[in-house]
Protein backbone atom coordinates (compact mmCIF):
# COMPACT_ATOMS: atom_id res chain seq x y z
CA UNK A 1 0.00 0.00 0.00
CA UNK A 2 2.66 2.73 0.67
CA UNK A 3 6.36 2.62 -0.50
CA UNK A 4 9.08 1.34 2.41
CA UNK A 5 9.90 5.06 3.57
CA UNK A 6 6.39 5.83 4.82
CA UNK A 7 6.41 2.46 6.28
CA UNK A 8 9.18 2.85 8.08
CA UNK A 9 8.44 6.77 9.09
CA UNK A 10 4.53 5.14 10.61
CA UNK A 11 6.44 2.15 12.39
CA UNK A 12 8.86 4.75 13.79
CA UNK A 13 6.43 7.07 14.72
CA UNK A 14 4.01 3.75 16.35
CA UNK A 15 7.04 3.70 18.89
CA UNK A 16 6.09 6.58 20.60
CA UNK A 17 4.44 6.74 23.80
CA UNK A 18 0.62 7.13 22.97
CA UNK A 19 0.85 6.54 19.32
CA UNK A 20 -0.65 3.20 18.14
CA UNK A 21 -0.23 2.18 14.27
CA UNK A 22 -3.76 3.77 13.57
CA UNK A 23 -2.37 7.48 15.71
CA UNK A 24 0.68 6.40 13.81
CA UNK A 25 -0.76 6.44 10.31
CA UNK A 26 -2.64 9.60 11.04
CA UNK A 27 0.33 11.36 12.37
CA UNK A 28 2.63 10.16 9.40
CA UNK A 29 0.02 11.50 6.92
CA UNK A 30 -0.47 15.07 8.30
CA UNK A 31 3.56 14.91 8.27
CA UNK A 32 3.45 14.04 4.68
CA UNK A 33 0.79 16.63 3.96
CA UNK A 34 2.32 19.82 5.72
CA UNK A 35 6.04 18.43 4.51
CA UNK A 36 7.96 21.83 4.14
CA UNK A 37 5.95 23.55 6.81
CA UNK A 38 6.06 20.37 9.40
CA UNK A 39 7.99 17.51 8.18
CA UNK A 40 11.33 19.47 6.99
CA UNK A 41 12.11 21.64 10.04
CA UNK A 42 11.00 18.47 12.42
CA UNK A 43 13.66 16.21 10.79
CA UNK A 44 16.20 18.79 10.58
CA UNK A 45 15.23 19.45 14.73
CA UNK A 46 15.54 15.86 15.66
CA UNK A 47 19.06 15.35 14.05
CA UNK A 48 20.26 18.65 15.21
CA UNK A 49 18.92 17.20 18.93
CA UNK A 50 20.17 13.85 18.22
CA UNK A 51 23.77 15.30 17.49
CA UNK A 52 23.64 18.01 20.56
CA UNK A 53 21.74 17.06 23.18
CA UNK A 54 23.38 14.58 26.18
CA UNK A 55 22.79 13.10 29.34
CA UNK A 56 24.29 15.39 32.66
CA UNK A 57 26.73 13.65 33.88
CA UNK A 58 26.05 14.76 37.32
CA UNK A 59 21.95 14.39 37.67
CA UNK A 60 21.20 12.87 34.37
CA UNK A 61 19.27 15.30 32.85
CA UNK A 62 18.88 15.68 29.39
CA UNK A 63 20.47 19.10 28.15
CA UNK A 64 22.68 20.43 25.74
CA UNK A 65 25.37 21.46 28.20
CA UNK A 66 27.00 19.34 30.97
CA UNK A 67 26.69 19.58 33.64
CA UNK A 68 22.90 20.72 32.78
CA UNK A 69 21.60 24.23 33.25
CA UNK A 70 19.99 22.66 36.68
CA UNK A 71 22.93 21.21 38.02
CA UNK A 72 25.36 24.28 36.85
CA UNK A 73 22.77 26.82 38.54
CA UNK A 74 24.36 28.54 41.13
CA UNK A 75 21.27 29.80 42.57
CA UNK A 76 19.47 26.35 43.05
CA UNK A 77 20.50 24.57 46.53
CA UNK A 78 23.19 22.37 46.57
CA UNK A 79 22.62 20.65 49.63
CA UNK A 80 18.75 19.21 48.92
CA UNK A 81 18.68 16.78 45.97
CA UNK A 82 15.67 15.53 44.99
CA UNK A 83 15.82 12.13 43.68
CA UNK A 84 12.90 11.45 40.37
CA UNK A 85 12.83 8.04 38.71
CA UNK A 86 13.00 9.85 35.05
CA UNK A 87 13.91 12.95 33.09
CA UNK A 88 9.88 13.29 32.57
CA UNK A 89 9.85 13.64 36.49
CA UNK A 90 12.30 15.75 36.63
CA UNK A 91 10.66 18.39 34.02
CA UNK A 92 7.68 17.93 34.98
CA UNK A 93 8.79 19.53 38.82
CA UNK A 94 10.67 22.16 36.82
CA UNK A 95 7.32 22.93 35.16
CA UNK A 96 5.28 23.45 38.54
CA UNK A 97 8.51 25.27 39.92
CA UNK A 98 7.65 23.43 43.12
CA UNK A 99 11.33 22.55 43.95
CA UNK A 100 14.86 24.96 43.88
CA UNK A 101 17.48 22.48 44.97
CA UNK A 102 19.34 19.78 43.12
CA UNK A 103 17.76 16.68 41.42
CA UNK A 104 18.97 13.14 40.52
CA UNK A 105 17.36 10.81 37.94
CA UNK A 106 17.17 7.30 38.74
CA UNK A 107 16.50 6.02 35.28
CA UNK A 108 13.73 3.83 36.27
CA UNK A 109 12.67 1.48 39.39
CA UNK A 110 13.96 -1.59 41.04
CA UNK A 111 11.47 -4.08 39.93
CA UNK A 112 11.88 -8.04 39.81
CA UNK A 113 9.58 -9.38 37.53
CA UNK A 114 11.61 -7.11 34.80
CA UNK A 115 15.03 -7.76 36.20
CA UNK A 116 16.06 -4.83 36.57
CA UNK A 117 18.47 -4.47 39.94
CA UNK A 118 19.92 -1.50 41.81
CA UNK A 119 22.75 -1.78 39.42
CA UNK A 120 20.46 -1.03 36.69
CA UNK A 121 19.75 2.52 37.92
CA UNK A 122 22.08 5.66 39.39
CA UNK A 123 21.59 4.61 42.31
CA UNK A 124 25.52 4.14 42.94
CA UNK A 125 26.14 7.80 41.56
CA UNK A 126 23.34 8.97 44.46
CA UNK A 127 25.03 7.30 47.12
CA UNK A 128 28.45 8.95 45.54
CA UNK A 129 27.05 12.44 45.36
CA UNK A 130 25.86 11.99 49.28
CA UNK A 131 29.24 10.56 50.51
CA UNK A 132 31.28 13.69 48.82
CA UNK A 133 29.55 15.62 51.53
CA UNK A 134 27.62 19.29 50.97
CA UNK A 135 23.78 17.36 51.41
CA UNK A 136 21.62 17.68 53.68
CA UNK A 137 18.43 16.11 52.52
CA UNK A 138 17.40 13.23 50.09
CA UNK A 139 13.63 13.64 48.97
CA UNK A 140 12.56 10.44 47.57
CA UNK A 141 10.21 11.53 44.68
CA UNK A 142 9.62 8.11 42.88
CA UNK A 143 5.76 7.04 42.06
CA UNK A 144 3.55 5.93 44.36
CA UNK A 145 3.64 2.20 42.64
CA UNK A 146 4.70 -1.08 44.19
CA UNK A 147 8.48 -0.59 42.53
CA UNK A 148 8.27 3.28 43.26
CA UNK A 149 7.70 2.30 47.23
CA UNK A 150 10.33 -0.39 46.68
CA UNK A 151 12.79 1.74 45.03
CA UNK A 152 12.36 4.35 47.94
CA UNK A 153 13.11 1.90 50.60
CA UNK A 154 15.53 0.52 49.03
CA UNK A 155 17.48 4.33 48.14
CA UNK A 156 16.73 4.89 51.95
CA UNK A 157 18.46 2.07 53.58
CA UNK A 158 21.26 2.48 51.63
CA UNK A 159 21.34 6.32 52.57
CA UNK A 160 21.07 5.28 56.23
CA UNK A 161 24.80 5.40 56.93
CA UNK A 162 24.88 9.06 56.62
CA UNK A 163 23.67 10.06 59.84
CA UNK A 164 23.98 14.41 58.76
CA UNK A 165 21.69 13.19 55.93
CA UNK A 166 17.94 13.83 56.16
CA UNK A 167 15.89 11.20 53.86
CA UNK A 168 12.26 12.46 53.18
CA UNK A 169 9.32 11.13 50.88
CA UNK A 170 6.64 12.92 49.19
CA UNK A 171 3.49 12.96 50.78
CA UNK A 172 0.74 10.50 49.09
CA UNK A 173 -2.99 10.71 49.25
CA UNK A 174 -5.89 13.00 48.13
CA UNK A 175 -5.66 15.49 45.41
CA UNK A 176 -6.46 18.79 45.71
CA UNK A 177 -9.54 19.51 44.07
CA UNK A 178 -10.14 15.48 44.33
CA UNK A 179 -13.37 13.58 45.76
CA UNK A 180 -13.19 11.09 47.88
CA UNK A 181 -15.77 8.86 46.47
CA UNK A 182 -13.62 8.82 43.20
CA UNK A 183 -10.11 7.74 44.81
CA UNK A 184 -8.91 4.65 45.60
CA UNK A 185 -8.24 2.40 48.40
CA UNK A 186 -4.37 2.94 48.35
CA UNK A 187 -4.89 6.67 47.81
CA UNK A 188 -7.47 7.01 50.72
CA UNK A 189 -4.97 5.09 53.14
CA UNK A 190 -2.09 6.78 52.29
CA UNK A 191 -4.29 9.98 52.67
CA UNK A 192 -5.22 8.76 56.30
CA UNK A 193 -1.48 7.75 57.26
CA UNK A 194 0.01 11.03 56.39
CA UNK A 195 -2.75 13.36 57.79
CA UNK A 196 -2.36 16.56 59.35
CA UNK A 197 -3.39 18.84 62.18
CA UNK A 198 -4.61 21.31 61.43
Amino acid sequence: MNGPEIARMIQLLAKLPGLGPRSARRAALHLLKKREALLRPLAQSLGQAADAIRTCSICGNFDTLDPCTVCGDARRDGATICVVEDVADLWAMERGHVFSGRYHVLGGTLSALDGVGPEDLNIASLVARVRAGGVGEVILATNATVDGQTTAHYIADRLATFDSVKVSRLAHGLPVGGEIDHLDDGTLSAAFKARRTV
